[in-house]
C-alpha cells in the first residue's frame, strides 16, 4: 500500500502563511517567503503544496532544486525552474524582454540561438546582477496578469551564483506580481547567510518548521495508514514519538519499514501488532545514510561510528576519552562531520553534538556487521572505564549500555544498578525504577538478590507498592546468625541490609494507608533485628510503628494528613484513653530523631520530626511549626529535596488553617510539580481544591478536582483520590447541592473513604454544612454529633471537621452550651485556627448578648466578621444563625446582617437560606428587598467585568455622590454591603477610587 501521507498534517498556520503570500503576488505586493528545517521536517510538502494552490488560481509556477550530488553547476536551480516553465511551450514572445534574452539565454538553453543571433555570439551578461534583473523582468511578466511563483528548493546545496541572483530577487520583488519561496536546511552557508540577512532587514519572511508534536503525528499515521486516528495500534504511536522526533520523512519510512517486515498489519478492518516495533532501522535510512558516511574521509566515518555507539547524542569529552584525539585533531573531523551534515551541535551544552535525528545514529551503526559494533561498543566502554574509574552517573549508564551492546550482560546490570541507586538517592525514583528494572532483567542469578534489595524501594517510593510486595516475596531468606553472635547482637550486613529494607517497605506501607502490608513488614524487620537492634535500626523502626500507630484500623490512632493532630475528644473536658500511649508515642519519637540526626540518618530524622509534628498539635501550632522547621532544615543541610517539599506542604497546610492564607501552599506545590514528586503534588492539589472550596472560591476548586481525580487514580495514590474526592462533596455541600453532594459521597464510600481518617471531615466539614445550608439544624447537629462518636473511637481529629468551632457555636445558639461550656472549648489549641476562630467569635457574642451585654456582643461579631473575611459562605451562614439570637435577645443589628446574608445566599442560589432570612426580617418588621430579574440590563462591557446586577444598580446610584448610609437605605439593604459592593466594583472595573467610580457612573448616564 502507499506509506505516504496524502494530506498534510500539521501545517495550517504555515500553509496559511503561504496562502496569503499567494494573495498579496495576485495583488502585485511580491515578497519573498523562506521555509526553514531539517531534512525530512516537511518543507517540500509545503512548496507542493503552495504550488497546487498556485495552479488553482491559475498561477504560473517556476519549480527548480539545487543540487544533491555534491557537484557544482551555476545557476542549477534557475536554469531547472525556466526549463520546467519554457521547455515546451518556448520562449515568451513579449517584445518588453527583448532587451533582456541574451542574459536570459544564459538560464534557458533554447533561446540561445535567438539570443545570438540578435546580439551576436558570446554576448552574455558581464556581471550577476544583470542576469538577475532579467529574471526578475521575466517574472513580472509571467504574472502580470494572476501573479507567478518561482519555488527553490534544497538551496543549502546551491551555488553562490543562484545566492546572488536570489540575494538581488529578494531585495527587488515589492510592487511585482511575483511569490519567491525558497526551501533550505539551517547547515552553515552562504544560503543560510542569504536568507538570515532578508530576515533581519526584513525583505523576506522565514518560516522555521518544527516537529510535529504528538496529535498530529497520530494523525499523520492515520492519513498514512488510510483509518481513523483512534484504530491507530498505541504501540505504533509510540515508536513513532519516541524514533520520529515529529519528522513526517521520518514517520512515513518507520511506518513503511512496520508495513515491509510484517510487524503491522490489517486484520478485520483494524490494524493490528504483530511482534516487536522497536527492532531495526529503515532500510532506505541506512542506505541513505551509509553512502553519506562512505564519502567522509576514514578517520572521520571512524569518530562518527564510535560516537554512534554512544546513541543520538554524545559528548565531546566523552569521544575524547575513548579515541585519545588531541583537540585540534578531533575539534577537525569533528567539523568535517557536521559539515557533511551528520551530526550538529546540541544546542542545550557547547561540549555536546547530535546526530541529524534519533535514527541517524542508529543508522550508522546499522550499517556495520554485528560483531564490528559490539567491538566498537567493548572498546568505547574500556576506554571510558580506563579513563574515568569513578564515573559520573550520565557515564555509568554509558558504559552499561556500551557493555550490554558488547555483549557483557552481567556488567550492564551492575553498572545500571549502581546508576539507579544514585538516582533513587538524588529523588528520582521513577528514573530509578526504569534503571534498577533492566539491572533486574539482566543480572544473574548470583547478583539478581543483591539488585532486588535495591530495585525494592525504588519502586516504594516511585508508588509502584504492589509490584515491590510481590517481588520482596521471592528474596531468598536471610542466612541465620550463629548464636554467639546472636547474643552479642552483631550481625553481619546481609541481615542489616534485609532489616533496613523491610524497615523501607513499611513506611511505604504506612505513607499508603496499608496498615496490614506495613505491620507485616515491621514484624520481619523486628524479627531479623532481634531483641537487641542497633540504635538506629531501632530509631527507624519506631518512628515507622509511630506513624503504623496513626492509621483508624490501628487503633489507636491520629491522622497523618496535613490537616490532622492528636486533641482531646468527646464532649468538652473529656479525657481521651488514648492520651498516655500518644505521650509515650512522642517521647520515643524525639529520642528516635536525636538518635537519627546523631547517626547521620537524615531521613529517620525528617521522618520523626514529621511525626513530632503531627503530636505536638495537642499542645499548639508552635510547637507543630517548630518541630516542622527543624525537619525543613535537616532535609535542606542534607539535600533531600522530597522531605523538603514534605516539610514546606505541612507548613503551608498550618498556615492556610491559622490565617486562611493559601499562598504557602502554593509555594509546596510549585516545589513539588518542579521536583517532579507527582504524589506530593497530586496531595497538594488535594489540599488547595479543600481550601478554595472554605474560601469560596467554587470554580478552583471544580478545576483542581476535575484535572487530578483520574490522574491520581491512575496512579493508585488512593490518598489523595479519596481527599479529592471527599473535596468535590464538600464543594457541592457547600453551593447546597444536596444531590449532587449524595452522589459524590457514594464516590467517596466507594474508594474506602468510609474505612479512612477523613471520616470526621465527611461529617462535619461536608455534610453537616450542607444540612445547615438546607435549613436543616438538627440533621446538622446530628452529623457533627457523629463526627465527635467516630474520633471517640479514633482519637484523630481534623481541626477544620467541627469540633472546634461550627460544633460551639450551634450548641451556643440551641441554648445548649453556657459559658463554662464555650470556655472549655476555646482552651483547646485548634481555636486558634482561622476556620474555627470565625465560629467561636459569633459564638461568644451569642452568649453576650444573652448575658445582657449589647455593646461587648455587637464588638464580638464585628471581630468574628473580620476573622471570617477569607471564608464568605462561613462567615454569611454565621451571621444568618448570630442574627435570629440577637433578634431573639434583642442586640446588635440582626437586621442590616439578615439583608447581608440574603443577599449573599440569594446571589449563591441557596435559597433555603435566602428564604430564612426573607422570613426573619419579616418578623422583625423589616422591609424585604424584592429580587428581580434584568442582567441584560447591566451593560455588556460591565457585563465582561463580572458585574452583578446588584453592583449595577449600585454603580447607577453614584451618579449623585450619595454615602453609604444614603445607598443602603435606597436599596433596602445595609451599609456594610454597600461598602462591599462598591469594593467589588473598583476591583473589577479597575477604577483608582470612588470619585472615578462616580465619574464612571456619569459616564453611563449619558451614554445612549
Amino acid at each position: 500500500m502507499r506509506t505516504t501521507s496524502s494530506i498534510t498534517v500539521g501545517r495550517a498556520a504555515e500553509l496559511g502563511r503561504l496562502g496569503s503570500a499567494l494573495a498579496a503576488a495576485r495583488q502585485r505586493s511580491g515578497r519573498a517567503v523562506f521555509l526553514l528545517g531539517e531534512a525530512g521536517i516537511g518543507k517540500s510538502r509545503l512548496a507542493g503544496e503552495c504550488a497546487y494552490q498556485a495552479y488553482g488560481l491559475g498561477l504560473p509556477v517556476l519549480r527548480g532544486r539545487g543540487s544533491s550530488t555534491g557537484t557544482v553547476t551555476p545557476f542549477r536551480p534557475l536554469i531547472e525552474a525556466l526549463s520546467s516553465r519554457f521547455r515546451a511551450a518556448g520562449p515568451p514572445t513579449d517584445a518588453e524582454l527583448d532587451p533582456y534574452r541574451p542574459a536570459l539565454a544564459r538560464l534557458v538553453p533554447e533561446w540561445r540561438g535567438a539570443a545570438a543571433s540578435a546580439a551576436g555570439a558570446g554576448a552574455y551578461p558581464e556581471t550577476v546582477v544583470e542576469l538577475a534583473e532579467a529574471l526578475l523582468r521575466l517574472l513580472a511578466v509571467l504574472g502580470r496578469d494572476a501573479g507567478c511563483v518561482l519555488l527553490l528548493e534544497d538551496l543549502h546545496d546551491t551555488d553562490a551564483e543562484t545566492v546572488a541572483v536570489l540575494e538581488y530577487l529578494v531585495d527587488n520583488l515589492a510592487g511585482l506580481p511575483v511569490l519567491l519561496v525558497g526551501t533550505l536546511r539551517a547547515e552553515p552557508g552562504p544560503a543560510l547567510d542569504l536568507v538570515r540577512a532578508a530576515e533581519r532587514r526584513r525583505a523576506a519572511a522565514v518560516t522555521e518548521l518544527r516537529p510535529l508534536p504528538p496529535a498530529d503525528v497520530r494523525a499523520m499515521a492515520a492519513a498514512v495508514l488510510e483509518s481513523d486516528a483512534a484504530d491507530v495500534p498505541a504501540a505504533v504511536l509510540e515508536t513513532l514519538a519516541d524514533r520520529a522526533d515529529g519528522s513526517p520523512y521520518l514517520i512515513e519510512e518507520l511506518l513503511a519499514d512496520m508495513l515491509a517486515g510484517g510487524a503491522l498489519h490489517r486484520a478485520g478492518g483494524r490494524w493490528e501488532v504483530a511482534g516487536g516495533l522497536r527492532t531495526g532501522v529503515p532500510s532506505t535510512i541506512v542506505r541513505s545514510w551509509g553512502r553519506r558516511i562512505d564519502q567522509l574521509d576514514p578517520p572521520v566515518r571512524d569518530l562518527l561510528l564510535t560516537a554512534a555507539t554512544l546513541g543520538s547524542r554524545f559528548s565531546v569529552a566523552t569521544v575524547q576519552l575513548i579515541t585519545g584525539y588531541d583537540d585540534r585533531t578531533l575539534f577537525s573531523h569533528l567539523r568535517s562531520a557536521s559539515e557533511a551534515n551528520v551530526i550538529v551541535p546540541d544546542g542545550a551544552a557547547p561540549d555536546r553534538y547530535a546526530f541529524r535525528h534519533t535514527l541517524t545514529a542508529a543508522a550508522v551503526t546499522a550499517a556495520l556487521a554485528p560483531a564490528e559494533r559490539a567491538a566498537v561498543a567493548r572498546r568505547a566502554a574500556r576506554a571510558i572505564l580506563r579513563a574515568d574509574p569513578e564515573l559520573a552517573d550520565e557515564r555509568r549508564q554509558l558504559v552499561a549500555s556500551l557493555l550490554l551492546a558488547g555483549g557483557d550482560r552481567t556488567g550492564a546490570a551492575v553498572h545500571f544498578a549502581e546508576a539507579g541507586r544514585r538516582v533513587l538517592e538524588a529523588g528520582a525514583a521513577g528514573s530509578a525504577v526504569v534503571l534498577l528494572e533492566r539491572a533486574h532483567e539482566l543480572a544473574g542469578d548470583a547478583e539478581r538478590a543483591a539488585v532486588t534489595e535495591q530495585l525494592l524501594p525504588a519502586l516504594a517510593e516511585a508508588g509502584q507498592l504492589d509490584r515491590a510486595f510481590e517481588l520482596v516475596r521471592t528474596l531468598p531468606p536471610v542466612r541465620p546468625e550463629p548464636a554467639a553472635a546472636r547474643a552479642a547482637a552483631v550481625r553481619g550486613p546481609a541481615t542489616d541490609r534485609r532489616v533496613d529494607l523491610h524497615t523501607r517497605l513499611a513506611w511505604a506501607a504506612v505513607m499508603a494507608e496499608r496498615a496490614a502490608e506495613a505491620a507485616a513488614q515491621v514484624a520481619a524487620a523486628r524479627a531479623l533485628s532481634g531483641a537487641h537492634p542497633r540504635p538506629e535500626q531501632d530509631a527507624a523502626l519506631v518512628v515507622v510503628e509511630g506513624h503504623l500507630a496513626l492509621l483508624p484500623d490501628h487503633a489507636p490512632a491520629v491522622p497523618t494528613a496535613p490537616e490532622g493532630g492528636a486533641t482531646a475528644a468527646g464532649a468538652p473536658g473529656d479525657e481521651h484513653p488514648g492520651r498516655a500511649r500518644l505521650a509515650r508515642t512522642e517521647a520515643l519519637a524525639r529520642r528516635a530523631a536525636e538518635v537519627a540526626e546523631r547517626s547521620g540518618l537524615p531521613v529517620v530524622a525528617c521522618q520523626a520530626w514529621q511525626l513530632l509534628a503531627l503530636l505536638a498539635r495537642e499542645r499548639g501550632f508552635d510547637d507543630a511549626d517548630a518541630c516542622l522547621e527543624r525537619m525543613l532544615a535537616v532535609a535542606e543541610a542534607h539535600a533531600l529535596p522530597v522531605w523538603r517539599v514534605e516539610a514546606l506542604l505541612r507548613l503551608g497546610a498550618n498556615a492556610f488553617m491559622r490565617t486562611g492564607d493559601g499562598a504557602r501552599l502554593e509555594r509546596a506545590r510549585e516545589a513539588a510539580a518542579g521536583l517532579g514528586a507527582i504524589v506530593l503534588t497530586q496531595t497538594l492539589d488535594g489540599l488547595l481544591a479543600m481550601n478554595a472550596v472554605l474560601r469560596g472560591e467554587w470554580r478552583t476548586a471544580r478545576e483542581i478536582v476535575d484535572r487530578c481525580l483520574d490522574a491520581t487514580a491512575r496512579l493508585n495514590n488512593v490518598p489523595a483520590h479519596r481527599y479529592l474526592l471527599l473535596g468535590s462533596a464538600t464543594l457541592a455541600a457547600h453551593r447546597g447541592r444536596g444531590r449532587e453532594m449524595e452522589r459524590e459521597l457514594v464516590r467517596f464510600r466507594q474508594a474506602g473513604g468510609e474505612e479512612s481518617f477523613l471520616m470526621p471531615l465527611r461529617h462535619g466539614l461536608c455534610r453537616a454544612i450542607g444540612a445547615l445550608l438546607a435549613e436543616d439544624r438538627a440533621g446538622a447537629r446530628a452529623e457533627l454529633a457523629a463526627g465527635l462518636a467516630w474520633e471517640q473511637e479514633h482519637p484523630n481529629v481534623f481541626y477544620l471537621a467541627g469540633r472546634h468551632g461550627l460544633h460551639p457555636l450551634l450548641e451556643v445558639a440551641e441554648g445548649h452550651w453556657q459559658r463554662p461550656d464555650l470556655t472549655r472549648a476555646m482552651a483547646a489549641p485548634a481555636t486558634e485556627l482561622a476556620w474555627n476562630r470565625q465560629f467561636l467569635g459569633f459564638a461568644e457574642a451569642v452568649l453576650l448578648g444573652r448575658e445582657g451585654r449589647p455593646r461587648d456582643a455587637a464588638r464580638a461579631v464585628d471581630e468574628a466578621s473580620a476573622a471570617a473575611a477569607p471564608f464568605p459562605l462561613a462567615h454569611h451562614l454565621a451571621l444568618r444563625l448570630t442574627a435570629e439570637a440577637a433578634l431573639a435577645d434583642g442586640w446588635g443589628d440582626p437586621v442590616g446582617w439578615l439583608r447581608t446574608a440574603e443577599e449573599y445566599f440569594h446571589e449563591a442560589a441557596i435559597q433555603p437560606v435566602a428564604a430564612a432570612c426573607r422570613a426573619l426580617l419579616r418578623r422583625a418588621g423589616a422591609s424585604v428587598a424584592q429580587h428581580r430579574g434584568g442582567r441584560d440590563a447591566v451593560p455588556a462591557g460591565l457585563r465582561s467585568c463580572g458585574v452583578t446586577l446588584r453592583e449595577y444598580e449600585v454603580l447607577a446610584l453614584l451618579t449623585d455622590r450619595p454615602g453609604n448610609q444614603q445607598l443602603a437605605r435606597t436599596l433596602s439593604i445595609s451599609p456594610r454591603t454597600v461598602e462591599k459592593h462598591v469594593a467589588n466594583l473598583l476591583a473589577k472595573t479597575g477604577r483608582p477610587d470612588r470619585a472615578a467610580l462616580c465619574d464612571l457612573a456619569a459616564e453611563l448616564c449619558a451614554g445612549p
